[in-house]
């Protein structure tokens, strides 16, 4: 608990209005998308990077955590308070497009500023941000940057961290430091931007992202293969990739997903699909699109799928995706409670993967059912338990830490988009060596030598 005399002190910096201690915002800072709750001590609005760095500053030196927060929509408790302190909120005060620059074709905004409220403005000026999670209409630039996420375009286009040019950022001592350049070239120095993507908040607060734009292509179609197996599937992924296509996005569901699709929402598809893949390819020229799916047909064919549908249609288009944008709404006939992870493989694995997978939800009678973003390797894997079975809940979460290892000695990652946080934490070392460890450490404690910024995440 934060003595009464820190509050006052930090009223002096943002406000009377901007520090709120009462039980109704320290219950809505409590959470994120995993549900659970750790309640903060006070929650802080700061209006501006000034008011970031005398905030740091002054915790520092009293040695009082501070817990950086956008949206709170991670699904890892990134955002979680696990031991009291400070939240710190970016999305009142912090959350402007400072500027959308057509010739060098950058954007720069502060880390409150939702992410589809970014692509709408560039693309009013024919410009492209690529990077679109599912939280998209709701998740912060800010939160993208700090969980290096990613979506459904990371086939082609890649993740966050393919756009960040540099950041500006405050240190836990109060310095305000600018990371990175606003050139395409840059090899001055330590790539500080680098390290401060994906590091969850621990290192740093961001206050200015500079990002990459890209021309919007002109025009796209929308495709969908249907097979009688999800192994056929995954072969065709990697291999219809190597064989030159290069789709917008590379999505699958497998026959678990199909099953719930036709029972719960109803979804026409036929009773022998056993998986499916859906994506986008676009381009500027017909005949570019129309060479890419071609390839696409030809590989999927080649591999097993019973059919192939293209379209320009909008409307059926949406069809399309309507299937895979309620994948993971369709799957609770399974079960109440999701224990869901994000794991991703080389592309070339995700075969043995999802066979893997399978063989460990029969081992321990649980139903795993599995989508995600195949273009890229990712994979949503879903053990669905009984929430009222406590022993079933254990069982599952069993499942999860053989998914992990299996992963592990697939060459594989414990998340591709979604963090570590604190839910990931103890199976770190799992995927990394004491050495790397203790590298990690080292880095944290040089940011951040009192422990102040997001503690408990990530293992370190």
């Amino acid at each position: 608990m934060i003595e009464s005399r820190h509050i006052e002190n930090l009223k002096n910096i943002v406000g009377d209005d901007d520090i709120k201690t009462d039980k109704a915002h320290l219950r809505a800072y409590s959470y994120d998308a995993t549900k659970e709750h750790f309640y903060p001590d006070a929650v802080i609005f700061p209006e501006n990077e000034k008011e970031v760095s005398d905030i740091l500053k002054y915790c520092n030196n009293n040695k009082i955590a501070v817990i950086p927060r956008g949206a709170g929509s991670g699904f890892t408790g990134g955002a979680l308070p696990v031991n009291g302190g400070i939240i710190l909120a970016v999305e009142k005060y912090m959350n402007k497009i400072i500027e959308i620059d057509e010739k060098d074709m950058v954007a720069v905004v502060q880390p409150g500023v939702i992410n589809s409220e970014l692509q709408k403005e560039v693309e009013k000026k024919g410009l492209f941000y690529p990077p679109d999670p599912a939280s998209m209409d709701y998740s912060t630039i800010g939160g993208n940057v700090a969980e290096n996420a990613g979506g459904m375009r990371a086939a082609k286009y890649g993740l966050t961290k393919d756009y960040v040019m540099c950041l500006r950022a405050v240190l836990p001592n109060g310095d305000i430091i600018r990371a990175g350049k606003r050139t395409i070239k840059d090899v001055a120095g330590y790539n500080v931007a680098g390290i401060l993507i994906a590091s969850e908040g621990t290192l740093a607060v961001l206050t200015e992202i500079t990002l990459k734009l890209r021309p919007k292509p002109k025009m796209k179609k929308t495709y969908m293969g249907i097979f009688e197996n999800v192994v056929d599937a995954m072969n065709a992924v990697y291999k219809s990739l190597s064989s030159g296509a290069v789709p917008v996005a590379m999505e699958f569901m497998d026959s678990l997903v199909v099953k719930a699709l036709r029972e719960k929402l109803g979804v026409n598809l036929p009773e022998w699909a056993g998986a499916l893949l859906v994506g986008d390819v676009d381009g500027n020229v017909e005949e570019e699109i129309d060479y890419q799916l071609k390839i696409l047909e030809k590989s999927f064919k080649q591999n097993g799928a019973k059919e192939f549908i293209a379209t320009a249609d909008k409307e059926k288009s949406e069809e399309i995706w309507f299937a895979r944008r309620n994948a993971s709404q369709s799957i609770t006939i399974y079960g109440s409670k999701k224990l869901n992870e994000d794991i991703s493989v080389p592309r070339s694995k995700l075969p043995d993967a999802l066979k893997g997978i399978e063989e460990i939800g029969k081992k321990y009678n649980v139903t795993i059912p599995c989508f995600g973003h195949s273009g890229d390797g990712n994979i949503h894997v879903n053990v669905m338990v009984d929430g009222e079975n406590e022993d079933e809940v254990k069982k599952g979460y069993k499942a999860v830490e053989e998914i992990f290892k299996l992963v592990i000695s697939l060459e594989g990652t414990l998340s591709g988009e979604h963090g570590i946080g604190l839910s990931k934490a103890p199976f770190m070392k799992l995927a990394f060596s004491a050495a790397e460890m203790n590298l990690f450490k080292r880095i944290k404690n040089a940011f951040d030598p009192n422990g102040i910024l997001n503690p408990g995440k990530m293992g370190i």
